[in-house]
């Protein structure tokens, strides 16, 4: 089914008298009238859903206007204004904007201020009676991931969470399309698309890389063209004839909820009604169900078939006394320089754990993880067993990140797998309990089943989930290396799912641990593990990476692999 939004609101209400600076949401209080009656042109020109004239109303912003007391009256009021106009199947979004404000560390505004904002707002539109809540115009991903929290928990309403593109086909703070769709999907966006800055021609890439990536239905609301500066004044050159005929191709590209941004009018919406009526939206291919973690900017996906994801494993200061100190001191100098020589010497995601004796955990972790989240552009593994401290770093993180991990522990189900499920993370399932470290793979399998099924009760999916393996000395048991690989080999006969493990405890008590765990890293390689935790730094396992990636085909040919080793030709054998 084909949805059409309305239009533009802004400039209808200039048009209307609106004087140039005030603000458009008063007009809710003091012009209900007015309102209503743009929202009726939109409606009379085939609209099925009408936005509020809300996109402004939040604390913040109305703060400017000294309305911000009246938050809760304003969007009740813009409901009553949009239900005026309404026949009895016209749905109703409440339009929920941006609120100026980036959030810490790229801004002032921190994360709980920022959710306590949009659940202010989006409870008012909620117990109004809106329909649907529209998160719009949003540049930054993080911005995003505080909304659609807040609205997830103010209101059981579908959420459409709709972000602002560059022409880089990128938002202002870095984030793609893909990226964006993974993290709002793991987050429960209920319809994902862009809307604003961009014209029809620019944003079809973007609906069409978002419908091959993700399985929600998908939004677009172009502007009307690229907007033109004309004498001092911002114009939109496109009419509703030519936005019109934008609109087939982007139901063919995956949108099903279409309408307009700046620029456009009633007219506009009339045109786009008349274009799409008897179109029947095309099944969309359904996208493949694959792990994914991210950053702010990228994506990295993890499974069977895909070349191994290194994990780095070097942010940990219970480990490195030095980096313990500096923490201790409020110096998170060497956290960040071992994160980029970690990435440097080729990790993928980032192991980030902040346990250090006599510190608030909590506190520290969420420094951490804002201070990377700056400047690195891989995704990160928080490791912690504080549930406070976890949920401190899932909020601090702008990507999806993952969680490293849930034991069978009844406790830890409990607190980290909702955390999970909330925050849209990924989470390593450990097969440990209370008392229990199995020996053999058929008891780590059925241990992992276990957390696998609470897992899926709490609301997780198949996508969301990796196992770990278990790594036990070899001095303890001559045959906990063979059980660690049987056991990969048990989890991808019976799940699928991605493999973890770290590398380092196969090697306790023994000298030339580095060779030990080279060894073993390629061994758990061919038996099908997907992500090592490892020291990246570590010259030997800096060699055995790229030559275990050509002999499991990961590398074709062994391309790469020639590449960085043709400069420096084997030494001869003496």
């Amino acid at each position: 089914m084909i949805n059409i939004f309305d239009g533009a609101m802004g400039t209808m209400l200039q048009q209307a008298g609106l004087p140039a600076g005030d603000c458009p949401e008063r007009w809710n209080l003091n012009q209900p009238t007015a309102v209503t009656a743009i929202h009726r042109q939109y409606v009379e020109s085939g609209a099925d859903i009408i936005e509020t004239n809300t996109f402004g109303a939040n604390r913040v912003k109305l703060k400017h206007y000294g309305l911000d007391n009246q938050v809760a009256k304003i969007n009740v009021e813009a409901v009553k204004a949009a239900r005026a106009a309404c026949g009895p199947r016209t749905r109703i979004a409440g339009s929920v904007g941006p609120t100026g404000k980036f959030i810490a560390p790229l801004g002032e505004l921190s994360f709980n201020d920022a959710y306590d904002v949009y659940y202010e707002q989006i409870s008012a539109l909620g117990n109004a009676g809106v329909d649907l809540i529209i998160i719009e115009t949003i540049i930054d991903i993080q911005e995003m991931r505080v909304a659609l929290l807040a609205a997830k928990a103010a209101t059981d309403k579908p959420v459409i969470c709709q972000l602002s593109f560059g022409a880089d086909g990128r938002t202002l703070t870095g984030t793609d399309p893909s990226t964006a769709a993974v993290i709002l999907e793991a987050l429960g966006a209920d319809v994902i698309g862009a809307n604003c800055s961009l014209g029809p021609a620019q944003l079809l890439p973007i609906i069409t890389t978002l419908a091959t990536v993700c399985a929600l239905p998908i939004s677009v609301q172009p502007n009307a063209g690229m907007p033109e500066l004309i004498q001092g004044q911002t114009l939109f050159p496109m009419g509703p004839e030519e936005l019109a005929a934008w609109a087939p191709k982007l139901i063919a590209a995956g949108a099903t909820y279409l309408g307009g941004c700046c620029g456009t009018t009633p007219n506009h919406i009339k045109a786009m009604r008349q274009a799409v009526d008897g179109i029947q939206a095309s099944p969309r291919a359904t996208p493949p169900s694959r792990t994914a973690l991210t950053s702010r900017s990228k994506t990295i996906y993890l499974g069977q078939g895909l070349a191994p994801v290194i994990i780095g494993e070097r942010i940990n200061p219970t480990a490195l006394s030095a980096m313990a100190d500096d923490i201790h001191a409020g110096n998170f100098s060497g956290v960040k320089r071992d994160a980029k020589a970690q990435i440097k010497a080729g990790a993928t995601v980032l192991n980030v754990n902040m346990s250090i004796l006599g510190s608030n955990e909590t506190v520290i972790l969420q420094q951490a993880v804002e201070q990377l989240a700056l400047m690195v552009n891989v995704p990160l593994a928080i490791d912690t067993t504080d549930p406070a401290s976890l949920e401190a770093g899932l909020k601090a993180f702008s990507g999806r990140a993952l969680i490293n991990s849930a034991t069978a522990d009844p406790k830890i189900l409990e607190t980290f797998l909702p955390l999970a499920k909330k925050y849209g993370a990924a989470v390593i399932c450990q097969p440990i309990a209370p008392g229990v470290v199995p020996n053999k793979a058929t008891d780590r399998l059925a241990l992992a089943k276990s957390i696998v099924d609470a897992a899926f009760s709490a609301g997780l999916r198949p996508q969301d989930l990796l196992l770990d393996a278990l790594v036990m000395t070899v001095t303890a048991d001559a045959m906990a290396a063979q059980e660690t690989l049987s056991t990969l080999r048990l989890y991808r006969q019976h799940f699928g799912f991605p493999t973890v493990m770290g590398l380092s405890d196969v090697s306790y008590g023994l000298p030339h641990k580095e060779v030990m765990n080279a060894a073993f890293c390629a061994m758990a390689l061919a038996a099908g593990l997907d992500a090592p935790i490892l020291n990246p730094l570590d010259p030997l396992m800096r060699d055995i990476l790229p030559a275990c990636a050509a002999l499991l085909g990961y590398d074709a040919c062994g391309e790469k692999y020639n590449s960085l080793f043709a400069a420096t030709p084997p030494q001869p054998a003496q």
